[in-house]
Protein backbone atom coordinates (compact mmCIF):
# COMPACT_ATOMS: atom_id res chain seq x y z
CA UNK A 1 0.00 0.00 0.00
CA UNK A 2 1.66 3.57 -0.95
CA UNK A 3 0.98 7.00 -0.05
CA UNK A 4 -1.80 7.67 -2.28
CA UNK A 5 -4.46 5.35 -0.11
CA UNK A 6 -4.56 5.82 3.49
CA UNK A 7 -5.72 3.00 5.56
CA UNK A 8 -6.13 3.26 9.54
CA UNK A 9 -8.66 0.88 11.54
CA UNK A 10 -9.91 1.05 14.64
CA UNK A 11 -13.04 0.52 16.69
CA UNK A 12 -13.62 -2.25 13.60
CA UNK A 13 -14.13 0.46 11.15
CA UNK A 14 -11.58 0.94 8.39
CA UNK A 15 -10.99 4.21 6.70
CA UNK A 16 -9.86 4.23 3.32
CA UNK A 17 -8.75 7.50 1.91
CA UNK A 18 -7.65 8.92 -1.29
CA UNK A 19 -4.61 10.67 -0.56
CA UNK A 20 -3.74 12.83 -3.38
CA UNK A 21 -4.96 16.22 -1.93
CA UNK A 22 -2.98 18.37 -4.20
CA UNK A 23 -4.58 17.51 -7.39
CA UNK A 24 -8.24 16.87 -6.11
CA UNK A 25 -7.46 12.79 -5.66
CA UNK A 26 -7.10 12.61 -9.20
CA UNK A 27 -6.81 9.21 -10.28
CA UNK A 28 -3.62 7.93 -11.61
CA UNK A 29 -2.88 4.04 -11.96
CA UNK A 30 -0.64 3.73 -9.03
CA UNK A 31 -3.53 5.59 -6.83
CA UNK A 32 -6.33 2.85 -8.73
CA UNK A 33 -3.67 0.15 -7.73
CA UNK A 34 -3.40 1.22 -4.08
CA UNK A 35 -6.89 1.05 -3.56
CA UNK A 36 -7.53 -1.88 -5.41
CA UNK A 37 -5.51 -3.48 -3.10
CA UNK A 38 -6.68 -1.75 -0.06
CA UNK A 39 -10.40 -2.91 -0.07
CA UNK A 40 -9.44 -6.26 -1.28
CA UNK A 41 -7.40 -6.42 2.10
CA UNK A 42 -10.03 -4.57 4.29
CA UNK A 43 -12.63 -6.89 2.68
CA UNK A 44 -10.51 -10.11 4.17
CA UNK A 45 -9.87 -8.79 7.28
CA UNK A 46 -11.73 -10.62 10.22
CA UNK A 47 -11.90 -7.27 12.82
CA UNK A 48 -13.16 -4.95 9.94
CA UNK A 49 -16.86 -4.95 10.29
CA UNK A 50 -17.25 -1.24 8.44
CA UNK A 51 -15.43 0.57 5.47
CA UNK A 52 -15.24 4.36 5.20
CA UNK A 53 -14.12 5.61 1.98
CA UNK A 54 -13.52 9.51 1.39
CA UNK A 55 -10.93 11.42 -0.25
CA UNK A 56 -8.11 14.09 1.74
CA UNK A 57 -8.55 17.70 1.11
CA UNK A 58 -11.28 19.63 -0.23
CA UNK A 59 -12.24 16.58 -2.37
CA UNK A 60 -13.46 13.12 -2.54
CA UNK A 61 -11.64 13.23 -6.01
CA UNK A 62 -12.09 14.73 -9.27
CA UNK A 63 -11.93 11.94 -11.36
CA UNK A 64 -9.56 10.71 -13.82
CA UNK A 65 -6.10 12.08 -13.74
CA UNK A 66 -6.05 14.71 -16.90
CA UNK A 67 -2.35 13.97 -17.45
CA UNK A 68 -3.01 10.69 -17.66
CA UNK A 69 -5.75 10.54 -19.80
CA UNK A 70 -3.49 12.87 -22.41
CA UNK A 71 -0.98 10.05 -22.21
CA UNK A 72 -3.42 7.39 -23.10
CA UNK A 73 -4.36 8.95 -25.90
CA UNK A 74 -1.08 7.01 -27.71
CA UNK A 75 -1.79 4.12 -26.07
CA UNK A 76 -2.69 1.13 -27.89
CA UNK A 77 -6.77 0.06 -27.45
CA UNK A 78 -6.20 -3.22 -25.09
CA UNK A 79 -3.81 -0.82 -22.60
CA UNK A 80 -6.97 1.88 -22.74
CA UNK A 81 -9.24 -0.84 -21.51
CA UNK A 82 -6.87 -2.14 -19.55
CA UNK A 83 -7.07 0.97 -17.43
CA UNK A 84 -10.55 0.97 -17.31
CA UNK A 85 -11.04 -2.61 -16.04
CA UNK A 86 -8.20 -1.92 -12.97
CA UNK A 87 -11.25 0.89 -12.25
CA UNK A 88 -14.15 -1.41 -12.62
CA UNK A 89 -12.13 -3.56 -10.35
CA UNK A 90 -12.99 -0.83 -7.37
CA UNK A 91 -16.68 -1.59 -7.23
CA UNK A 92 -16.12 -5.43 -7.30
CA UNK A 93 -14.22 -4.93 -4.63
CA UNK A 94 -17.05 -2.83 -3.03
CA UNK A 95 -19.58 -4.43 -3.70
CA UNK A 96 -18.31 -7.53 -3.46
CA UNK A 97 -17.21 -7.32 0.63
CA UNK A 98 -19.66 -8.99 2.98
CA UNK A 99 -19.37 -5.88 5.30
CA UNK A 100 -21.25 -2.14 4.61
CA UNK A 101 -19.23 0.28 3.22
CA UNK A 102 -19.84 4.51 3.13
CA UNK A 103 -18.82 6.80 0.93
CA UNK A 104 -18.02 9.83 2.82
CA UNK A 105 -18.32 12.87 0.27
CA UNK A 106 -16.17 15.45 1.20
CA UNK A 107 -16.39 17.81 -1.86
CA UNK A 108 -16.44 16.98 -5.70
CA UNK A 109 -16.99 13.40 -7.30
CA UNK A 110 -16.08 13.22 -10.70
CA UNK A 111 -16.78 10.98 -13.49
CA UNK A 112 -15.03 7.55 -11.73
CA UNK A 113 -15.25 8.72 -8.70
CA UNK A 114 -18.97 9.30 -8.88
CA UNK A 115 -18.90 5.86 -9.41
CA UNK A 116 -17.27 4.94 -6.53
CA UNK A 117 -19.43 6.76 -4.24
CA UNK A 118 -22.19 5.15 -6.04
CA UNK A 119 -20.87 1.82 -5.54
CA UNK A 120 -20.64 2.02 -1.88
CA UNK A 121 -23.92 0.85 0.22
CA UNK A 122 -24.45 4.36 1.55
CA UNK A 123 -23.65 7.94 0.79
CA UNK A 124 -23.01 10.79 2.80
CA UNK A 125 -22.39 14.02 1.54
CA UNK A 126 -21.16 17.43 2.80
CA UNK A 127 -23.02 20.31 2.06
CA UNK A 128 -19.63 21.33 -0.68
CA UNK A 129 -20.10 17.85 -2.26
CA UNK A 130 -21.06 17.88 -5.89
CA UNK A 131 -21.21 14.85 -8.60
CA UNK A 132 -20.54 14.64 -11.77
CA UNK A 133 -20.82 11.22 -14.89
CA UNK A 134 -18.37 13.43 -16.94
CA UNK A 135 -17.38 10.96 -19.52
CA UNK A 136 -19.97 12.30 -22.20
CA UNK A 137 -18.01 15.72 -21.68
CA UNK A 138 -15.06 13.75 -23.04
CA UNK A 139 -16.79 11.85 -25.88
CA UNK A 140 -17.53 8.53 -23.52
CA UNK A 141 -19.58 6.12 -21.51
CA UNK A 142 -19.16 5.34 -18.09
CA UNK A 143 -17.62 2.50 -17.83
CA UNK A 144 -16.80 2.34 -13.83
CA UNK A 145 -20.60 1.30 -12.39
CA UNK A 146 -22.40 4.48 -13.38
CA UNK A 147 -24.95 2.58 -15.96
CA UNK A 148 -25.92 -0.03 -13.11
CA UNK A 149 -25.85 2.41 -9.94
CA UNK A 150 -27.71 5.25 -11.18
CA UNK A 151 -31.00 3.54 -12.33
CA UNK A 152 -31.26 1.80 -9.19
CA UNK A 153 -30.76 4.99 -7.38
CA UNK A 154 -32.80 7.66 -9.12
CA UNK A 155 -34.32 6.01 -11.68
CA UNK A 156 -33.92 5.34 -15.29
CA UNK A 157 -34.85 9.05 -16.83
CA UNK A 158 -32.64 10.61 -14.23
CA UNK A 159 -29.79 8.22 -14.55
CA UNK A 160 -30.06 8.91 -18.58
CA UNK A 161 -30.11 12.85 -18.09
CA UNK A 162 -27.36 12.52 -15.77
CA UNK A 163 -25.23 10.49 -18.48
CA UNK A 164 -26.57 12.27 -20.89
CA UNK A 165 -25.52 15.76 -20.65
CA UNK A 166 -22.31 15.13 -17.75
CA UNK A 167 -24.24 18.02 -15.88
CA UNK A 168 -22.69 18.15 -12.61
CA UNK A 169 -25.20 18.36 -9.24
CA UNK A 170 -24.81 19.81 -5.78
CA UNK A 171 -25.47 17.86 -2.70
CA UNK A 172 -29.00 18.95 -2.04
CA UNK A 173 -29.84 18.30 -5.68
CA UNK A 174 -28.06 14.65 -4.67
CA UNK A 175 -30.09 14.23 -1.76
CA UNK A 176 -33.56 15.26 -3.26
CA UNK A 177 -33.01 12.75 -6.47
CA UNK A 178 -31.86 9.84 -3.82
CA UNK A 179 -28.38 10.25 -4.65
CA UNK A 180 -26.84 10.29 -1.67
CA UNK A 181 -28.52 9.28 1.81
CA UNK A 182 -27.77 12.39 3.43
CA UNK A 183 -26.16 15.90 3.62
CA UNK A 184 -25.21 17.08 6.79
CA UNK A 185 -22.49 20.55 7.48
CA UNK A 186 -18.94 20.36 6.23
CA UNK A 187 -17.68 20.06 9.94
CA UNK A 188 -19.71 17.31 10.96
CA UNK A 189 -19.32 15.07 8.04
CA UNK A 190 -16.45 12.70 9.59
CA UNK A 191 -18.79 12.65 12.80
CA UNK A 192 -22.04 11.69 11.39
CA UNK A 193 -20.47 9.16 9.15
CA UNK A 194 -18.35 8.06 12.04
CA UNK A 195 -21.94 7.49 14.20
CA UNK A 196 -23.36 5.42 11.37
CA UNK A 197 -20.89 3.35 10.55
CA UNK A 198 -20.22 2.61 14.11
CA UNK A 199 -23.71 1.87 14.46
CA UNK A 200 -23.09 -0.53 11.61
CA UNK A 201 -19.85 -2.16 12.74
CA UNK A 202 -21.53 -2.83 16.66
CA UNK A 203 -24.60 -4.51 14.80
CA UNK A 204 -25.16 -8.52 13.64
CA UNK A 205 -22.62 -7.68 10.68
CA UNK A 206 -22.76 -11.15 9.46
CA UNK A 207 -26.25 -11.16 8.86
CA UNK A 208 -25.76 -7.34 7.33
CA UNK A 209 -23.02 -8.38 5.20
CA UNK A 210 -25.96 -11.58 4.02
CA UNK A 211 -28.53 -8.96 3.32
CA UNK A 212 -25.70 -7.30 1.30
CA UNK A 213 -25.55 -9.75 -0.66
CA UNK A 214 -28.94 -10.71 -1.07
CA UNK A 215 -30.00 -7.30 -1.91
CA UNK A 216 -27.12 -7.45 -4.83
CA UNK A 217 -28.17 -10.29 -6.29
CA UNK A 218 -31.56 -9.64 -6.38
CA UNK A 219 -31.45 -6.33 -8.38
CA UNK A 220 -31.08 -8.90 -11.26
CA UNK A 221 -33.24 -11.54 -10.63
CA UNK A 222 -36.91 -12.79 -10.06
CA UNK A 223 -39.09 -12.33 -6.95
CA UNK A 224 -38.94 -16.38 -6.54
CA UNK A 225 -35.16 -16.19 -6.87
CA UNK A 226 -34.75 -13.60 -4.82
CA UNK A 227 -36.85 -15.42 -1.83
CA UNK A 228 -34.63 -18.79 -2.43
CA UNK A 229 -31.57 -16.66 -1.92
CA UNK A 230 -33.23 -14.59 1.04
CA UNK A 231 -33.76 -18.46 2.80
CA UNK A 232 -30.69 -19.65 2.12
CA UNK A 233 -28.90 -16.13 4.10
CA UNK A 234 -31.59 -17.09 6.69
CA UNK A 235 -30.31 -20.28 7.04
CA UNK A 236 -27.04 -18.86 7.67
CA UNK A 237 -27.61 -16.47 10.16
CA UNK A 238 -29.56 -19.04 11.98
CA UNK A 239 -26.13 -20.62 12.76
CA UNK A 240 -24.39 -17.09 14.02
CA UNK A 241 -23.32 -16.63 17.34
CA UNK A 242 -25.03 -12.75 16.93
CA UNK A 243 -28.72 -14.57 16.48
CA UNK A 244 -27.94 -16.78 19.66
CA UNK A 245 -26.96 -13.47 21.30
CA UNK A 246 -29.48 -11.58 19.88
CA UNK A 247 -32.71 -14.23 21.02
CA UNK A 248 -31.10 -14.39 24.64
CA UNK A 249 -30.91 -10.61 24.93
CA UNK A 250 -34.75 -10.67 23.99
CA UNK A 251 -35.57 -13.27 26.62
CA UNK A 252 -33.33 -11.38 29.75
CA UNK A 253 -34.57 -8.04 28.41
CA UNK A 254 -31.57 -6.45 27.84
CA UNK A 255 -30.03 -5.13 24.45
CA UNK A 256 -27.93 -7.64 22.46
CA UNK A 257 -23.75 -7.61 22.23
CA UNK A 258 -23.30 -8.50 18.77
CA UNK A 259 -19.47 -9.45 17.85
CA UNK A 260 -19.96 -10.37 14.25
CA UNK A 261 -19.68 -14.04 14.57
Amino acid sequence: MGERVLLSKKDGIAWVTMNRPEVLNALDPELLRDLVQTLSEVGRDGEVRAVVLTGAGRAFSAGGDVKVQKQSLDMPLPSRLERATMVQGIAREITGMEKPVIAAVNGPAMGAACDMALACDMRIASESASFGELFIRRGLVPDTGAMFFLPRLVGLARAKELVFTGDIIDAREAERIGLVNRVVPAERLESETLQLAGRLASGPTKAIGLAKKVINKSLATDLETSLDYALHALALCYQTEDHAEAARAFSEKREPHFRGQ
